[in-house]
């Protein structure tokens, strides 16, 4: 990805830029790395992955509770909706994506693992878990309208809401082997 970004030089010693005097630049930040935003569709694609795996999980938990003679609502069928059930799977999801993003301050779930992508700082260090909980919130509970306000309110920035308020960024990674380690295909 070969995004450039507007951005406003300002020499030395000036204390506002004066007219005519933005510049194309690379996306570098302070410390001299690049960060690339993650596109949408990507986010979009992480978010399925991680719902399907969430439901799937919720649905083994409920096949063998209901084996037991046991009853709790945790499938997910789109026909018949019960408040308990939505609460209850919308809870969890705060709970997988606070805990999967903020562990360690890895910042990536199953479907972010999958597409290439990590939740950081803005300055793109690690998320902690405060960071996680504020930015989870949108993304569980309220997406639908945490992307809209963002897509509307903050267009070309690629945040949401929720991103906003924790002071987050999904950027996309790149899939590295270990030092050291060459992986070479045999020729059969």
């Amino acid at each position: 990805m070969t995004e450039d970004f507007q951005v406003s030089s300002v020499p030395a010693g000036d204390s506002a830029p004066s007219a005519n005097m933005e510049t194309t630049v690379s996306p570098v930040n302070a410390q001299g790395r690049t960060l690339y935003l993650a596109k949408w569709t990507t986010r979009f694609w992480a978010w399925v992955i991680d719902f399907f795996m969430v439901i799937l999980f919720l649905n083994i938990i409920r096949g063998i509770v209901d084996s037991l003679g046991w009853t709790i609502p945790l499938y997910f069928d789109p026909w018949h909706w019960e408040p308990f059930e939505f609460a209850f799977q919308t809870l969890f999801f705060f709970l997988y994506w606070t805990v999967m993003e903020g562990f360690q301050g890895r910042g990536q779930s199953i479907g972010k693992m999958v597409m290439n992508l990590r939740v950081v700082s803005r300055d793109g260090t690690k998320i902690d878990f405060k960071e996680a909980v504020i930015e989870s919130f949108g993304k569980a509970f309220l997406l639908p309208l945490d992307c809209l306000i963002g897509w509307l309110a903050m267009p070309e920035t690629k945040l949401r809401v929720f991103n906003r308020l924790s002071g987050t960024i999904v950027i996309k990674t790149d899939y590295k082997e270990p030092a050291g380690i060459l992986y070479v295909k045999d020729k059969e």
